[in-house]
């Protein structure tokens, strides 16, 4: 190697093997690639996590509060899961009055029969993968406390509350046990459901639940029989985006379609949020594709419903 000076300016020659001289300025700056754009989606608010580490890739409208619909079940299905001593086969008997509710709210149902004993498993699996307004009744009259319906199911939202509270998010509460908020102030961020959606995958009972794209289970019906209970989940993610394991849908009027998600390749799995998304499942492929560096979102083709199943 043959250092020269010229004009003050330092300068290495390489001698190759085939004679030629190669000259590199130390000045000379690496080339870089260039940054991966962020996807583009239709939803107001939108984040995706590294489950893991907590490292945050994308995130959109986070400083707004939204209504959050269904995907409330998931501090629905996370606040039953961490009473201590809860008892998943205890057997919960169905009342008319959730039916009714369902009826009048023109909530998504799990289609609970009167008079049958559901256990509190089964509960878990029609409210995540039907979200099953009808399923999230039950399970606040059965585990909230007090001596009336209205009491219990107040007292189980304020154990929601209380979930959220001591996991630090202060920009979620809630004033309903399904999203069927009366007074509107069932709200989050995105960035506070991905938090709340990491905790509740840290508990093995709640993954395997939201990753399931169907359901069956019997359970003894009012006219001492036994009635058969069949689910499919309304996330069409599952078995349509490669690696999907969850997590929940949910519509409203004010809060439109949303979406929380997971997806794990690997040892890689991310989880996000879609709220207000009008094309909420493509814009999780985005998002996940995003994340894992690939581009499956382009050919993406949803998983379609059986026809008794209704969207949420």
């Amino acid at each position: 190697m043959i250092l020269n000076n010229t004009r003050g300016r330092r300068a290495a020659t390489v001698v190759l093997a085939s004679g030629l001289l190669l000259t590199v300025s130390p000045l000379s700056a690496p080339v870089q690639a260039a940054a991966k754009p962020k996807p583009s989606i239709s939803g107001a608010g939108g984040y995706l996590m590294d489950l893991d580490t907590g490292k945050v890739l994308y995130s959109k409208g986070n400083g707004t509060r939204r209504e959050m619909a269904s995907t409330t079940k998931i501090a629905t299905a996370l606040t039953v899961l961490t009473i201590k001593g809860i008892d998943l086969d205890r057997k919960v008997t169905i009342k008319q009055e959730y039916r009714d509710y369902i009826v009048r709210e023109k909530g998504s149902t799990a289609d609970l029969k009167t008079g049958d004993r559901v256990t509190v498993r089964q509960l878990l699996h029609g409210l995540m993968l039907r979200s099953g307004c009808d399923a999230a009744y039950a399970l606040a009259d059965a585990l909230g406390k007090g001596s009336t319906r209205s009491e219990r199911t107040k007292s189980f939202i304020g154990m929601m509350n209380k979930k959220v509270a001591s996991l630090g998010l202060k920009d979620t509460k809630f004033d309903s046990f399904d999203g069927i908020s009366p007074g509107g102030k069932t709200y989050t961020t995105p960035s506070d459901l991905t938090k709340l959606t990491r905790h509740a995958f840290k508990n093995k009972i709640f993954r395997a639940v939201v990753k399931k794209k169907f359901y069956t289970g019997k359970a003894p019906a009012a006219n001492g029989g036994t009635r058969t209970y069949s689910w499919e989940n309304s996330n069409t993610l599952l078995g349509s985006y490669r690696g999907t394991v969850g997590v929940k849908t949910g519509t409203g009027s004010k809060a439109g379609p949303c979406l929380v998600f997971a997806a794990t390749r690997g040892s890689k799995t991310y989880v996000g949020v879609i709220l207000n998304g009008k094309d909420r499942f493509n814009d999780a492929a985005k998002l996940m594709d995003y994340g894992f560096g690939s581009n499956d979102a382009k050919s993406l083709k949803l998983r379609t419903l059986r026809p008794e199943t209704s969207p949420n």
